[in-house]
């Protein structure tokens, strides 16, 4: 008996290893064809340089909806279509931000409204600025100090957190809450510091949102300079601010997500893969989230040249709207539930196209733990951290109807330095680390098409 125990551990064994040897084969195979022929990054240049950013609602976004659609097609897939989604359509016209003490002039502040604010309706908005450093302080303030004052939230992103996604979503409050707060205790406007890891006076914009039975009022940002400057300009005078701004709320109209898939040869069960094809009005959005677009796209186009037989049917999905709504990603989710889709799997990319890191897993522990088994063929690529827990907005709804989520973690040092900001161009993107991301999560749909 313990020779034919041990027989059988040791044919076990033998098998074991043979599979983790094909698989490590296979993932040679399929980072050496995106890092060498990967289409990922020239595909990249030409979305940001030729449509360039793509605020939902744009006549930008409607040209980047067409040309993903014709990439789709060319990646290889056997399906695209587009998908109905309304969409809130917001538009920030001009602005302008103007500060002076009691003894100086005006002087112009470099700023960006927030998505989704109100705006002055082309007339100047002034008043004193009061400070304050945390929410906590400005909940301790009575609404008499704030009432006909500009309210600073002079809130510091914390560069403490090696992992900086940690100091975004500490931080967030303050872009999403602060207008309405303000408008609670009757001041006329927010002024936020950027939620921004760099040091430099570049503005970082981002959704907020309005406490409908509170009146609205505009909230802006300014950089982390121009934020350090006005608190020392606040130690010791009266600062007064003169906002003129025209965005605002322009209803919704109908727009679309684009999808693209590869039928399934064992079942019609989906695997998805996903991006948001929208972006800031700023910037090129080249990190958030073109890269996430392209990295989807060439997941498709490797299992096609590379001839992989896929049991299920993988699906690149371009998100509609994720910036100021996620109505794609809710759209997305209601029409799979509709239609009674059965789905296996989502990953998302959406935290730039910089050296991939680990994929964050949200999802039942043995699925966990199976992922995690997997480690040692991703080790080589520099793919070590499997312990987060967050997997991205626009597959949130599929994951709250029970379906296993994840997101691509790439290195997160760089991210939001250029977060929502001008600065996020195509010539911050490196082809390496861009295509490398690519390669990771074709690895790991691979993986999750032949074991689930």
């Amino acid at each position: 008996m313990k020779k034919i125990l041990g027989t059988s551990l040791l044919l076990f064994g033998l098998a074991a290893f043979g599979q983790s040897k094909e698989d490590s084969i296979q993932f040679r195979k399929i980072s050496t064809e995106i890092l060498n022929n990967g289409k990922g990054y020239n595909e990249l240049r030409e979305l940001t340089k030729t449509i360039g950013h793509r605020l939902s609602g744009s006549e930008a976004y409607e040209k980047s909806v067409q040309w993903a659609a014709q990439k789709l097609r060319d990646a290889g897939a056997d399906k695209v279509w587009l998908q109905d989604v309304m969409i809130p359509v917001w538009v920030r016209g001009k602005e302008s931000l103007h500060i002076r003490t009691s003894a100086g002039n005006w002087k112009s502040i470099k700023m960006l409204s927030l998505g989704n604010s109100e705006g002055t309706g082309g007339k100047d908005v002034s008043g004193e600025i009061i400070m304050v450093k945390s929410l906590e302080e400005y909940d301790k303030l009575p609404a008499e100090k704030v009432k006909d004052k500009i309210v600073f939230f002079n809130y510091s992103f914390d560069q403490g957190n090696v992992q900086t996604f940690i100091s975004y979503r500490d931080a967030s409050p303050y872009r999403r809450t602060t207008a309405s707060l303000t408008a609670k205790k009757g001041g006329k406007f927010a002024i936020i510091r950027s939620l921004s890891s760099a040091l430099d006076d570049v503005p970082h914009t981002g959704s907020m949102r309005y406490d409908e039975n509170i009146s609205k009022v505009p909230a802006i940002t300014i950089g982390n300079t121009s934020a350090d400057e006005l608190e020392a300009l606040l130690k010791n005078q009266k600062v007064t601010a003169k906002l003129n701004s025209n965005c605002g709320m322009k209803g919704e109209k109908l727009s679309h997500s684009v999808i693209g898939e590869i039928t399934g040869k064992k079942d019609q069960s989906v695997i998805v893969v996903g991006g948001h094809l929208d972006s800031w009005d700023v910037g090129e959005g080249a990190h958030d989230d073109g890269a996430g677009i392209v990295q989807s796209i060439e997941v498709l186009r490797t299992f096609k040249k590379l001839g992989i037989g896929n049991n299920h049917t993988i699906r690149a999905v371009c998100f509609a709207n994720e910036e100021n709504g996620t109505k794609g990603g809710k759209q997305y989710g209601k029409v799979a539930k509709d239609n009674n889709e059965k789905h296996i799997f989502a990953i998302e990319s959406d935290a730039g196209g910089f050296s991939p890191r680990g994929i964050s897993l949200e999802m039942d522990e043995p699925q966990k733990n199976q992922i995690k088994s997997w480690v040692h063929l991703f080790l080589p690529y520099g793919v070590y951290n499997f312990e987060g827990k967050y997997s991205g907005s626009d597959i949130a709804p599929l994951h709250e109807m029970g379906v296993p989520t994840a997101e691509l973690v790439p290195d997160p040092q760089r991210y939001f330095d250029i977060h929502h900001t001008e600065e996020d161009t195509f010539e911050k993107v490196s082809r390496r680390e861009l295509l490398l991301g690519s390669a990771v999560m074709t690895q790991l749909i691979y993986m999750i098409d032949k074991n689930w």
